[in-house]
């Protein structure tokens, strides 16, 4: 799996270097929780997780490379949510779909995209995005389809930031509506200038 700095080692195999990885990932979800990214140490990261400073670099290089193993599961998870919305008849309901499922794991969004990560995260969000069979299907033909991932894909991840840390009042369904109205609905609909009798 590709990470956000390029830098993972090989996958463990045995079960203590696996028990080892899974206990950096959950120390590193805590502690962003807590405190900006740029703000962790690995030395903090390890003893969090419990393991020796040493042993951070069996598995990582870095702990952006540590932040990526993290994140790109979970991104892999909700684009594959949300790139389907463009090609979907019901893109609303899709939108509410995926906007709930933030809901639900709202704790771990709210540190990948709105911690001291989120600009790490955010590209990495594009970067796989881009990488789909669907990217490059898109209809419009205005629009060029690497454009329309990186504007839709970057505009519905700052409005989910956006969501997460400001406005935590609104609901799932709210939410929904504005990402639809203000980025999905523009994408999927023809909104290609028409020629009227005076423009003719």
């Amino acid at each position: 799996m590709a990470t956000l700095s390029g830098a993972k080692l090989a996958e463990p195999t045995d079960a203590r270097q696996v028990r080892s990885r899974k206990a950096l990932h959950a120390a590193l979800l805590e502690l962003l929780e807590e405190k900006p990214f740029d703000q962790l140490t690995i030395r903090e990261i390890s003893a969090r997780a419990g393991t020796g400073y040493a042993t951070f670099f069996r598995h990582y290089v870095t702990k952006e490379a540590l932040l990526g193993d993290v994140a790109s599961e979970e991104i892999a998870g909700l684009l594959a949510m949300t790139l389907p919305i463009l090609h979907q008849a019901d893109s609303y309901h899709s939108t509410l779909a995926l906007c709930s499922y933030v809901a639900e794991h709202s704790a771990l969004w709210s540190a990948l995209l709105a911690g001291g990560a989120a600009a790490i995260v955010r590209n990495e969000f594009i970067r796989q995005a881009r990488l789909l069979p669907h990217a490059g299907q898109h209809q419009e033909r205005w629009l060029p389809a690497d454009l329309g991932v990186v504007h839709g894909t970057g505009a519905m991840i700052d409005l989910l930031a956006w969501w997460l840390t400001i406005g935590t009042d609104l609901s799932a369904e709210q939410i929904a509506t504005i990402l639809h109205r203000l980025v999905i609905a523009p994408l999927v609909e023809d909104s290609e200038p028409r020629k009227t009798a005076a423009t003719a």
